[in-house]
């Protein structure tokens, strides 16, 4: 027997404890050392009772995902959920940790379920676009109820183990250890001071409420969501089919939708969004690099970003001195701080009394010298070069030793800031796409001199913020900005092709952005734009094609959302805008100053472009070695640029369209403008050796 299942037999009890760390995935190996050992205690005639307990940390957290859509390999796990629910002998379940997916099914075969304080328990698989295919949509339902199995399937979400409790999805809560209840249970019942059912004897013995359970799933049905997302109508089906069909034929049916889905493109993109996420947050030398200790930390400037970093960092329990040039804009970006708290307790993310302990921890200063015992010091002053060298210059000076120091720009060259701080080694870029409070992303920005424990005290730092780290190289906008700007550029040119705002944006929402992109400009205020493309305008190659649209809005005063006009006309001020007339008469205008004549765009056109730029922008981004791999460019767009999630990023999207078939529409478009469209060197790479962006993300 392997060593990732250990049996102990004692009096009657057979202990059978699964230790697969770090998380007792149920993969191949495992199942098989279980089900063998399952059997061994089903035919010891010594064994009257089975308890199944989990070493380690957790109970099985779920499946091995990384078999998804390889061949089968037996046992597979609804075999094992079957062996235990079809035993004759008692059998009880030991949970603590995270009892998810795959292992809470596990848990619904056994006939009792006992679980530790802190325990939560959920079936996530709607998030990877499947169903819980180990007899889950069945057995659920037939435990705790169409409803409230319906609403832990659909949502994803797990729960804690005294709303398990609540529901009945466990059978008690156990102070004293999980696994130390269930032997002490098994005595009882061994001595015949206690009742064990087996999972078939508990099953039979309830009559469900028909009109009820199809009431609930007439509900679910009425409140489905996207009907690009095939997964939450076939749980629903399962539901039914659990109180419609004979148990055997709903667990029949149950693997067939499961097989059905796990070959969706769909789910296919949200099992790859899955793991990308957990290769973004691995290094290079996972665990080789210690991350430095961050206690204390300091923010310079209190504009909305520096305002928005402080409240984060507060957040983390740190403790935070603010700094500004002076007095007045100090209180400005102390009052920023407090507006963000008190947001946040409206909303009942925080609550009163954690507002005021964060707030304890917050400090004001106008001198850098009350930074000196920072441990991280993170620079968020306007995107001005000047400006941001003269204060890495400075914090080079006050900074104590070893303290990293932070750049949160956008744009400014992190090589020759960490130049400036004369201390380069310390030196970090901590990029935020997006507002700090809605965007769970965090690039982080690796210079040529950041120390190997620098780079790992911003991935340990972006964990602690609850946020999603990927790794970028240095270059203008990094990883998020030059994707969403390459976007961004192809939907431009196709303003002065003939598209309106309003047929592009609906065009993305339908492809699955939850914004177009003209709708998010307005909101984030067009002037930002505009000021940086002032800035690179001396820079700006002449041959190239640009489109002035954006500029001329600015001159007309149309900033966007918090100006009631930008792309679209705000009548109340802000809220859903509406098409503008005058906005069409500009780029009419526009267009007819280059003599360009208007042709018909259609949606499918503009989604072809759109996808066409990103995943030729990303690849640009592999070749100048900025991204680390494809992946890490579909996370920064799934966690930071809206990328629809099902769709697995721009990269994984590609793949799903094809790289020959992309590559033909670049050269295509490279007829109007080579410089933009011209197909990175990398697509040839791929298609002549036969290979796929995700071949590329084996790291």
């Amino acid at each position: 027997m392997t060593e990732q299942v250990r049996t102990a037999i004692n009096e009657g009890i057979a202990t059978i404890t699964l230790d697969n760390p770090p998380v007792n995935a149920l993969g191949a190996a495992l199942r098989g050392a279980f089900m063998a050992a399952f059997e061994a205690a089903m035919a010891d005639p010594s064994v009257r009772v089975v308890i199944l307990a989990a070493a380690g940390r957790t109970w099985p957290a779920g499946a091995d995902i990384g078999e998804f859509g390889r061949p089968p390999v037996a046992p597979q796990l609804p075999e094992l959920c079957a062996a235990v629910a079809r035993s004759a002998k008692p059998v009880i379940a030991a949970l603590h940790g995270t009892v998810l997916g795959g292992g809470l099914e596990l848990a619904l075969a056994a006939g009792v379920r006992l679980a530790e304080p802190g325990t939560t328990l959920g079936l996530p698989e709607v998030s990877l676009g499947i169903l819980p295919g180990a007899g889950g949509t069945q057995r659920l339902p037939r435990l705790i109820g169409a409803k409230p199995a319906l609403g832990l399937m659909l949502s994803g979400l797990p729960i804690a183990a005294e709303r398990a409790l609540d529901l009945g999805l466990i059978d008690a809560v156990s102070e004293g250890g999980a696994a130390t209840a269930a032997e002490g249970l098994a005595r009882a019942y061994l001595a015949g001071t206690a009742e064990l059912p087996t999972a078939a004897e508990r099953a039979g013995g309830r009559a469900p409420d028909a009109e009820g359970w199809l009431s609930a799933v007439a509900a679910a049905r009425a409140g489905l969501g996207n009907p690009r997302l095939p997964a939450p109508g076939r749980i629903i089906d399962c539901v039914e089919a659990a109180l419609l069909l004979p148990e055997d034929e709903g667990f029949v049916f149950e693997g067939a939708a499961f097989a059905e889905l796990v070959a969706t493109p769909e789910a296919a993109a949200l099992r790859h969004a899955f793991l990308a996420e957990r290769r973004a947050m691995r290094q290079n030398d996972p665990g080789r690099v210690a991350a430095r200790e961050i206690h204390r930390a300091g923010v310079v400037g209190g504009g909305p970003l520096g305002a928005g970093i402080a409240v984060a960092l507060l957040g983390a329990g740190l403790s935070v001195t603010l700094v500004e040039r002076d007095q007045t804009a100090l209180a400005a970006g102390l009052a920023r701080v407090a507006t963000l708290h008190e947001r946040a307790v409206e909303k009942g993310r925080l609550t009163p009394e954690a507002r005021e302990a964060e707030w304890a921890r917050i400090s004001g200063a106008t001198d850098f010298g009350a930074l000196a015992t920072a441990d991280l010091i993170v620079e968020a002053v306007p995107e001005d070069e000047a400006l941001k060298t003269q204060v890495f210059a400075d914090l080079g000076r006050v900074a104590k030793r070893k303290a990293v120091l932070a750049t949160a720009t956008s744009h400014v060259d992190l090589n020759r800031l960490a130049a400036a701080s004369s201390r380069p080694e310390d030196v970090i870029g901590l990029h935020v796409l997006g507002p700090v409070q809605g965007t769970k992303l965090l690039e982080v920005v690796v210079g040529a001199g950041t120390a190997p424990e620098v780079t790992a005290t911003g991935f340990a730092l972006a964990k602690r913020l609850g946020k999603i780290a990927v790794r970028s190289g240095v270059c203008d906008g990094f990883i998020g900005n030059r994707v969403l700007n390459a976007w961004r550029t192809a939907m431009d040119f196709l303003l002065e092709d003939g598209a309106t705002p309003c047929e592009i944006d609906r065009a993305m929402r339908e492809f699955g952005f939850p914004l177009g992109p003209y709708q998010g400009l307005d909101i984030a205020g067009l002037d930002l734009g505009w000021a940086r493309r002032k800035r690179l305008s001396l820079r700006r190659d002449p041959a190239r094609r640009y489109v002035a649209i954006g500029d001329r809005l600015c001159e007309a005063g149309r900033f966007g959302q918090k100006a009631g006009k930008g792309y679209y006309l705000y009548p109340e001020g802000g809220g859903k805008g509406v098409e503008d007339p005058e906005v069409l008469a500009l780029i009419a205008a526009e267009r007819q100053a280059k003599g360009l004549v208007a042709r018909k765009v259609g949606a499918e056109e503009i989604r072809r472009r759109a996808l066409a730029a990103m995943a030729n922008e990303g690849a640009r981004l592999l070749e100048e070695g900025i991204a680390r791999c494809p992946s890490d460019i579909d996370v920064v767009m799934l966690a930071g640029g809206g990328f629809p999630r099902w769709r697995g990023g721009p990269m994984m999207a590609a793949d799903q369209a094809g790289l020959l078939v992309i590559r033909n529409d670049l050269r295509d478009f490279a007829r109007e403008e080579d410089a933009f469209w011209r197909p990175a060197v990398i697509w040839d790479e791929l298609i002549k050796n036969g290979l796929a962006f995700a071949d590329l993300n084996r790291i």
